[in-house]
């Protein structure tokens, strides 16, 4: 069966805007059109503005005149129009709905959903017919070491490149692998990490060849439960890795098939397939580039947290902060550099919280904060020693950043949104009062 390429399956009827326009302007385009949606373009970048944004600005009472340049907005990843739709299954994982499809020098083409991706992908075969190489490029990033590497001199690697297993190998082909569960067993039992890897590292490692079809390599990982399997070539020697999630991604692209077989039932199947995509964005509780928890995960531990609160009768408390100024380092910098600086103030929220503490990369350069047992004034006291730290880091080229913050105490019989509504103006306040400071919601 011959897949088609992006151009073949992209809308090329997209509603764009100049990034130096303003939100109002946008809008006034989105309701000639009555788009839910508009792709807003910055050279060869491109963002999407929504309803969510819209009522963003209002919430923040944003004026509506503000130039699209200096609002966060949401990133749009692209693809290349002449590449087969095979090549863009890994973007299943992105968060974002839509893919820009882009010409060669960046311009842009069209428009794709994760829909008209799994539409286009016929299951039988791709399950039966292709093989783990041909999708090794969306085997999670690899790392690989020699038996006698010691253990506390990948750590520091592994934390910031963040992987979460390292494969050990001799003469390439894989003898081990050790993951950060063994880390963390190895730290609970205060066992020494200055040793070489190999007397710690889970052995002998369980492959599987890279001609195994994608139904193969699945039923390998479910008979054992593993998350993960090793790939090794007809020599045994390493060829990469890949998870039970990336299979998972390619598995869902079956609902395509009943979309062939059933087009009078075609509506409901659509809704069936977003609902199934909905769930599978769910089963990621962890933001790729930072590794800390995402909106989701934070979610489901706010309300068991809440419910221990209220059982215990204990205080809660809630900081969101924002790194000042971060559309001018990425602008400025690069999102390499933007992308450092977020991985830097991760490191020391994770480092500077207590082990109840959690904390969640909220969107763009936000985080918040779930304290626990802390009352407003002692969640004030742990903000303005996150503002400190934060300042202290320092980051390739930029130099020293700042945050601005904002606090709230969590109340009993009020919703999760409430809480950081609060937080939220609390943070706004601070932002006016000329940032790098902590407000609380005594304050606003």
């Amino acid at each position: 069966m011959k897949f088609p390429n992006i151009a073949d399956i992209a809308t090329r009827e997209v509603i764009t805007i100049d990034i130096k326009h303003t939100f109002e302007e946008a809008m006034a385009k989105m309701l000639k059109g009555e788009h839910r949606n508009i792709i807003v373009v910055d050279k060869d970048r491109y963002f999407v503005v929504g309803v969510v944004d819209i009522l963003n600005l209002k919430t923040n009472n944003i004026d509506v005149k503000t130039p699209l340049k200096d609002i966060q907005l949401v990133n749009v990843p692209t693809i290349k129009k002449d590449q087969n739709i095979l090549e863009a299954v890994d973007y299943l994982n992105n968060s974002t709905e839509y893919i820009c499809v882009v010409n060669n020098d960046m311009s842009l083409y069209g428009l794709i959903t994760h829909t008209d991706i799994t539409e286009n992908i016929d299951p039988d075969t791709l399950m039966d017919n292709y093989r783990i190489e041909d999708f090794l490029k969306l085997g999670r990033r690899m790392k690989w070491v020699n038996k006698d590497a010691k253990i506390m001199s990948l750590l520091e690697d592994m934390v910031s490149n963040l992987y979460d297993n390292v494969v050990v190998v001799e003469d390439l082909k894989p003898i081990g692998i050790f993951t950060t569960k063994d880390i963390m067993r190895l730290v609970k039992n205060d066992i020494d990490l200055d040793v070489e890897i190999k007397e710690h590292m889970s052995s002998p490692v369980q492959s599987i060849n890279k001609n195994f079809s994608i139904r193969e390599a699945l039923s390998f990982l479910k008979e054992r439960q593993f998350k993960r399997v090793i790939v090794v070539d007809d020599d045994g020697h390493l060829s990469g890795i890949i998870s039970q999630k990336e299979l998972i991604t390619l598995s869902y692209s079956k609902w395509s098939s009943l979309m062939k077989e059933y087009q009078d039932e075609l509506r409901e199947i659509n809704k069936k397939l977003q609902t199934k995509n909905i769930e599978y964005e769910n089963l990621a509780s962890t933001d790729a580039l930072t590794g800390l928890y995402n909106r989701h995960k934070f979610t489901q531990l706010y309300l068991s947290s809440y419910e221990s609160m209220v059982q215990r009768h204990n205080k809660m408390s809630v900081i969101l902060l924002d790194i000042d100024h971060f559309k001018k380092v990425n602008d400025i910098y690069g999102h390499n550099i933007g992308d450092k600086a977020l991985i830097e103030v991760s490191k020391m929220l994770t480092e500077m919280l207590r082990e109840v503490d959690i904390v969640c990369r909220w969107g763009g350069e936000e985080f918040i904060v779930l304290l626990p047992t802390a009352d407003l004034e002692g969640a004030i006291l742990i903000a303005k020693k996150l503002q400190k730290s934060i300042k202290e880091i320092k980051i390739d080229k930029v130099g020293s950043i700042t945050a601005s913050f904002g606090v709230s105490e969590v109340r009993e019989g009020e919703e999760m949104q409430d809480a950081i509504n609060r937080a939220d103006k609390a943070l706004y306040l601070a932002k006016k009062d000329g940032r790098d400071c902590v407000r609380n919601q005594s304050d606003i």
